[in-house]
């Protein structure tokens, strides 16, 4: 049953690893909040630890923790407060479960060609995240060698589905950081303005 009160609203950030949603999540909680706007960013890389303590991210723990994410920022919203969320829910039955739960939801999708993804995410150092992700993924599928904690790596294991729903898709494989935020804000101005 959707939980469709409060008057808190929505946006999810999906996209490949490396494709910069995160940043474009945290420009956007920065942005907003420079404005006046009460903004909790969910990530999911931060919020796995807390649904699964020692994740192991078998297929199975991914969609339990994409569902617990999803009621996590449905819950948020029917509190009256605006939630950020970012992660990547290569699937769109992940993404549908907000969509459901929220009333006032929308889909950001950062696209991005995986060559661009790979060569951010090699930049990127150790963290919330494994680094290196795409290269011990290519690797593992070439050879055969596993790698503690790597799961299924979106982009080369896993295909990331498109969702004909999602309310803003942005390329930014070309765009600055800047550029970005600022045609992402533009959008939220926008649907907020209409919902």
């Amino acid at each position: 049953m959707a939980e469709r009160s409060g008057d808190g609203w929505a946006v999810w950030v999906v996209g490949l690893p490396g494709s910069g949603k995160s940043t474009l999540a945290r420009g956007l909680r920065d942005a907003l909040g420079e404005r006046g706007v009460d903004v909790v960013l969910l990530q999911m890389d931060e919020r796995r630890k807390a649904y699964f303590p020692e994740p192991e991210y078998t297929g199975e723990e991914r969609e339990a923790a994409y569902r617990m994410f999803a009621e996590e920022a449905a819950g948020l919203t029917c509190e009256g407060r605006n939630v950020i969320m970012d992660g990547s829910a290569h699937r769109v039955s992940m993404r549908r479960i907000a969509r459901e739960k929220i009333s006032r939801f929308a889909e950001i999708f950062v696209a991005c060609d995986l060559e661009t993804a790979m060569a951010r995410e090699a930049a990127r150092p150790a963290g919330k995240v494994m680094a290196d992700l795409y290269r011990k993924a290519l690797l593992r599928k070439e050879t055969g060698r596993e790698f503690d904690g790597l799961g299924a790596v979106i982009g080369v294991d896993a295909p990331f589905e498109l969702d004909p729903l999602a309310e803003f898709v942005i390329d930014n494989s070309g765009l600055s950081k800047e550029e970005t935020l600022g045609k992402t804000l533009h959008f939220v101005d926008t649907w907020l303005a209409s919902v």
